[in-house]
């Protein structure tokens, strides 16, 4: 039965993971350097994150600043930034990138709000998909007499606060994002 809670655990905790790397890339109005870590570029044939190819800084609340370990990257690095969904065009002084944040119009906070609201819907899936898994496991358990029908029962309810307290969280952080994005 342990095997199975921490499977199922595991499971929550990656849809979770991913939900709070997928927020750090939605901007909020100030520069943080979380807006553009995790943005890939292609770096001799391979998708590499950006903070390891570059040194990123915000020395004022609107301005990220990129520097390139590499200069020659610099061109690719231009390029992934404005394929990506960030909506800012960098500046390049032939050394660094420069991008300023522009603030959020009060329509894009509330599409900012909106796709939130979708990225933790499919991390509320992930959770009870992790559930169903688990339940089936504990079912098949029982099935074969490994677990008595009350060690079952505890399990699924195990299982069930497990998605509780793992779907609290999902809620909590889009939460904290949404207040995030609405002030101003």
């Amino acid at each position: 039965m342990e095997d199975i809670l921490f499977e199922v655990e595991e499971k929550m905790e990656s849809g979770i993971e991913y939900l709070r790397t997928e927020f750090r890339g939605i901007r909020t109005g100030r520069a943080t350097p979380g807006l553009v870590d995790h943005i890939k570029i292609d770096y001799f044939g391979s998708a590499t994150d950006l903070r390891q190819l570059a040194n990123i800084a915000t020395p004022e609340a609107n301005q990220i600043i990129i520097k390139p370990f590499d200069p020659s990257s610099l061109k690719d690095i231009e390029k992934a930034i404005m394929a990506s969904d960030l909506g800012i065009n960098p500046t390049n002084d032939g050394k660094i990138l420069r991008l300023t944040v522009p603030a959020l119009s009060g329509e894009r906070r509330k599409q900012l709000v909106g796709q939130i609201k979708k990225m933790a819907e499919q991390a509320r899936v992930t959770v009870r998909n992790a559930r169903r898994d688990g339940n089936k496991d504990v079912d098949a358990a029982e099935k074969a007499s490994t677990l008595t029908e009350d060690e079952a029962k505890r399990g699924k309810d195990d299982i069930q606060e497990l998605t509780k307290k793992f779907e609290g969280l999902v809620t909590q952080f889009v939460d904290a994002k949404s207040k995030e994005i609405q002030d101003i």
